[in-house]
């Protein structure tokens, strides 16, 4: 094992950041100094527990944060600080909620199975101005703004600032651009198996909005913040690849170029999809993005129901070539190692269960959308996403009940507290009624 202070040493790094990152989503942090590392990851940075999304209470013990040191990552941006992700523990005893456990889980999983899961996410991302009630580049006004190159230079010192972070990390970056929503942007880096991605997924979110307040702006990943703009997506690309490092997703046999393994995990996303979306779409605010009317610019570019189809961005899931699947349901939301690990659960039963994906849809979503009754419905709101979720037994079982209720628990409260909510909306139109 890579001992953490050798390698901070050798970076030059004087403290680290000791991260986890709770059911919701916030990534939480101790400073550590060099001199204490050494310790501090033998025994773990304590937390009270608490204090964070976690579903624990103040008579809990503190929560200890063991750090894996081949998440070890310098900020670019302050390059004697570094950051760790961490895994929790609590008396003594690994903790089922822990998010990056969670998903660690699911990987052996598949491990078992002889399979590694490999994934990409294209986390869009609005630049604000510091309230966040607008787009920062008040020029940036077009229709149509997708890919506009005058607006994605304007963001040059930003965006250049994030690529050349990526690739002193060794990433991999490979482009950035201008996305459908004014103030609306997007880069992308190399694929690698789940942990890592998921890793480098929950630093990059940290990043983004770190350099970007050094510019004056804030950085949303808010699904949906502007009611006629494109929300922010999470699309995630999907491949499973054997012991030999051969992706066992490619058949050039198969439909489409995909192997039958291939399409039982992408049968295992379309059957536990509802319950799915209660950890890809995970917020109020994700169901103003999904099934939402036009926006501006004239489409949402999120799906409306359950189904897949070839290269064609108005379904569920996108068979873009003869390598992966892409999942367009996640949002900017979604929990970097919760999102990995729900597509990793829910495609291993569809593994394991031999299931089928049924029909491929190849029309046009949006404009010519399918009939009711030819795929199945996607929850219309976080309640019943929640109600989906507990009623899936095959997920929370592949999850872990540990972490699937205490989820569950925090999220219904969030949704109860929204649904207390006294709307500006309601006293306009009933006040005088």
């Amino acid at each position: 094992m890579t001992d953490l202070t050798s390698l901070a040493r050798e970076s030059g790094v004087r403290f680290l950041l000791f991260s986890f990152t709770d059911l919701f989503g916030i990534q939480r942090a101790k400073l550590v100094p060099l001199a204490a590392v050494t310790g501090i990851s033998r025994d773990g940075a304590g937390f009270a527990g608490f204090a964070a999304w976690l579903e624990l209470s103040p008579a809990d013990g503190d929560v200890m944060a063991i750090p894996d040191p081949r998440s070890f990552t310098p900020l670019p941006w302050q390059s004697d600080v570094a950051w760790v992700a961490t895994e929790l523990t609590l008396n003594g005893a690994p903790m089922e909620q822990c998010p990056r456990r969670v998903l660690q889980r699911q990987i052996q999983r598949a491990a078992a199975l002889g399979y590694e899961l490999r994934s990409g996410v294209e986390a869009e991302f609005f630049l604000l101005d510091p309230s966040g009630d607008a787009v920062a580049d008040r020029a940036d006004t077009q229709e149509k703004p997708c890919y506009d190159q005058l607006a994605l230079m304007r963001r040059f010192p930003l965006v250049s600032a994030l690529m050349d972070g990526m690739e002193q990390l060794g990433w991999g970056p490979y482009q950035a651009d201008h996305e459908d929503a004014n103030g609306q942007f997007e880069l992308n880096w190399t694929y690698a198996d789940a942990l890592t991605t998921a890793d480098r997924h929950a630093f990059f979110k940290v990043m983004v909005k770190s350099l970007a307040e050094r510019e004056g702006l804030r950085a949303s990943f808010m699904p949906k913040p502007f009611q006629e703009l494109t929300g922010n997506g999470c699309h995630t690309h999907i491949s499973l690849w054997d012991q030999a490092g051969r992706n066992a997703f490619h058949d050039p046999a198969g439909e489409l170029g995909l192997s039958d393994l291939a399409y039982h995990f992408l049968a295992g996303l379309l059957h536990h999809a509802p319950a799915l979306a209660c950890l890809t779409n995970p917020t109020v605010n994700s169901y103003r993005r999904l099934a939402a009317p036009p926006t501006a610019s004239g489409s949402t570019w999120s799906p409306g129901g359950i189904s897949y189809c070839g290269n064609n961005r108005t379904h569920m899931v996108r068979i873009p070539d003869d390598q992966r699947l892409e999942l367009r349901l996640p949002d900017g939301a979604a929990h970097p190692y919760l999102l990995q690990a729900a597509v990793l659960a829910a495609g291993l039963d569809g593994i394991e269960r031999q299931l089928d994906p049924g029909p491929r849809h190849d029309n046009d979503n949006y404009a010519a959308p399918l009939p009711d009754g030819a795929f199945g419905r996607l929850p219309r709101d976080l309640g019943e996403a929640l109600d989906a979720f507990a009623a899936d037994q095959p997920l929370r079982s592949g999850l872990g009940e540990g972490f699937c209720g205490s989820y569950e628990q925090l999220r219904r409260r969030q949704w109860g507290r929204f649904r207390a909510q006294l709307t500006t909306w309601e006293r306009q139109v009933g006040l005088d009624g």
